[in-house]
């Protein structure tokens, strides 16, 4: 896969990394950071950047803010999930309200997938 993914993105991938939003910090270090899988951060694949991902399940895992639920983010998440669909990859999106009021309930769901 890295045969494809656009190296120009790493560097705003790892700036990402460092600049983790508040619900990213908390799926990471309160339960993603534990698991006994590898989870990358802020993967890029193509030429998009990916939340989290893990490779050995072939699962990306996003987490979306309310500039997702607009016209123009949900066109724009369709084309993103169509592509990683055609790689083979499943995408998982959840909410940030989700993380922050079900936080339980959106781990379970991400160890029913891995």
């Amino acid at each position: 896969m890295n045969k494809t993914n656009n190296p120009s993105l790493k560097p705003f991938a790892q700036r990402l990394r460092k600049e983790m939003t508040k619900e990213e910090r908390r799926l990471w270090y309160d339960f993603l950071k534990a698991l006994p899988v590898t989870i990358n951060r802020q993967k890029v694949i193509g030429n998009y950047i990916v939340d989290f991902y893990c490779a050995s399940s072939k699962i990306i895992i996003e987490l979306d803010g309310s500039q997702h639920f607009e016209e123009k983010g949900i066109k724009s998440d369709e084309k993103r999930d169509k592509y990683f669909n055609k790689l083979g990859l499943k995408v998982l999106r959840y909410s940030n309200e989700e993380v922050n009021h079900n936080f339980n309930g959106v781990c379970e769901d991400i160890l029913k997938h891995l």
